[in-house]
């Protein structure tokens, strides 16, 4: 038969140095004895942390100029219920209506794509804004449930719709589908 070795785990020991006393108060410390720090594998308790030194960057001789966006002046009209039949049905060219409301939030990102596109468009698309919580009964007309919401009109007829926050491209698809002349 052969023999057997049991191995059993070494007892626990406190590292050298370290009396039971010593060990008493790392554990609970009494008000009148606080060490200073305790060794275990080579991190020391408690951690001391470094301060670091800031740099001053050197000042710029004059702050770069900005570009307020919110303040220019648009090239879109505001219309109402009052001027939509004047302004929308009875247009000579096709006209572009988005659907907006002051509190709404991807209407701001709409709005400067609408911006970029009447400036691109000008001659060939009228470009105006609906207020949505100012002219409810339009927007109910026109089944709006949520805004923002671009509708394209050509002769007084709603030809085209683009609903939501979408890149620039789409709205210029959908106006080119509106511009083109109609197939004989």
């Amino acid at each position: 038969m052969a023999s057997s070795t049991s191995s059993l785990p070494a007892p626990l020991s406190l590292p050298r140095g370290h009396t039971r006393a010593a060990q008493r108060s790392v554990v609970s410390p009494s008000s009148t004895h606080r060490p200073q720090s305790r060794s275990t594998g080579g991190l020391s308790f408690p951690f001391r942390f470094r301060t670091l030194k800031v740099r001053r960057v050197p000042s710029v001789a004059a702050p770069l100029p900005l570009k307020v966006l919110c303040t220019r002046q648009s090239s879109r009209d505001l219309v109402t219920k009052e001027s939509w039949e004047k302004s929308i049905l009875n247009s000579e060219i096709p006209v572009l209506v988005e659907f907006y409301a002051s509190w709404c939030g991807p209407c701001r990102m709409v709005h400067r794509v609408i911006d970029e596109i009447s400036s691109e468009y000008a001659g060939r698309l009228k470009c105006f804004v609906l207020n949505t919580d100012n002219d409810s009964q339009i927007a109910e007309d026109y089944e709006i449930k949520a805004v923002p919401v671009v509708l394209l009109f050509k002769d007084g007829l709603k030809r085209d719709t683009v609903v939501g926050t979408m890149p620039k491209e789409f709205y210029v698809a959908a106006i080119d589908r509106v511009l083109e002349p109609p197939l004989k």
